[in-house]
């Protein structure tokens, strides 16, 4: 007898099994044979003959003949249940497939910080949900350098990041350009000069060299920027609190406890309504990219490329 090899062999031998467990069950529907028959358009020798052959393959008797129909075995009954469930599961499977052609379902998955969440993607989310409310979205909130990571290992379709040097395996969409500055609230700058007997012409180094300044942890690529940043303009201060996102440093400058680093378009609000000021640097911070990363020569979804479409439609970098 023939027996096929390999993975062509493989899929050959299952497309068999497939076609046997389909007799099988309309056998086990229809109790005999000739309506078995009849329902799958082919002759009754060829559905005993696949009967036996699926009995032969489990060493086990499925049916019990008779000269009404026939009946299952209790081996049967057990092999019917399980073999019903896992065609009914094909049809819902191919169901939800066809329903997701239609309505242009599927799913996303996108990795970003929560700071870029709220002030970058939403906007965007916002567009494309309305445009597409069949995609599913899932967000994971974390670092740049976890998305970055999480982008390379597949965990996530799509990345919310600051332009770093660990995007080789990147393709990078750049949507915007930021600039960090110093802000503070005007009461704790009038506040911090007279406790420290600065003059009300007193220089920025001065006054950062007085102050409480406020910067995100060290494991945020925001936090690495600005370290550097103060290491080459050799900026000291007086001390440093360290919180976990953008948000607590608005909301604690705004406040009066100290000196917060952030993004200029982030706190546009309050340094137009007059909440914050913003402090005039000896040397202006460069400024940086954020964009949306995916990898490079992977495979896009389609509700991928439908969101790249939407967030990004130049080339990538």
């Amino acid at each position: 007898m023939y027996v096929p090899h390999g993975k062509a062999g493989k899929e050959e031998r299952m497309e068999q099994n497939l076609n046997l467990y389909h007799i099988f069950v309309t056998v086990a529907r229809c109790r005999n044979i000739s309506g078995a028959a009849r329902a799958l358009y082919i002759s009754q020798p060829a559905i005993s003959k696949a009967i036996s052959r699926l009995e032969q393959n489990l060493n086990t008797t499925l049916f019990l003949r008779s000269s009404r129909g026939v009946k299952l075995t209790e081996a049967g009954e057990l092999l019917y249940r399980q073999v019903e469930s896992s065609f009914y599961a094909i049809s819902q499977g191919e169901q939800q497939l066809k329903k997701m052609q239609e309505l242009g379902m599927g799913h996303l998955s996108i990795g970003a910080s929560s700071t870029l969440c709220k002030y970058v993607l939403l906007p965007y989310l916002r567009t494309f949900t309305e445009e597409n409310p069949h995609i599913q979205i899932s967000i994971s909130c974390q670092s740049t350098w976890q998305t970055v990571q999480e982008l390379e290992n597949g965990s996530v379709d799509i990345g919310l990041i600051g332009e770093n040097d660990r995007m080789d395996k990147l393709s990078f969409y750049p949507v915007q350009e930021i600039e960090d500055i110093f802000v503070c609230a005007g009461s704790y700058l009038s506040n911090l000069k007279e406790r420290a007997g600065l003059s009300a012409s007193a220089s920025v180094r001065d006054i950062l060299a007085a102050s409480t300044l406020m910067l995100l942890d060290k494991g945020n690529i925001t936090r690495q920027y600005m370290d550097k940043y103060l290491a080459l303009e050799g900026i000291e201060t007086a001390q440093t609190l360290e919180v976990t996102s953008m948000d607590l440093l608005i909301d604690f400058a705004r406040i009066g406890l100290g000196i917060a680093c952030v993004i200029r378009s982030f706190v546009s609000g309050e340094l137009e309504q007059g909440k914050l000021i913003s402090l005039p640097l000896p040397a202006a911070i460069p400024r940086r990219r954020i964009g949306f990363a995916v990898l490079k020569n992977a495979p896009v979804s389609p509700a991928l490329q439908k969101f790249l479409d939407r967030v990004a439609p130049e080339r990538p970098e």
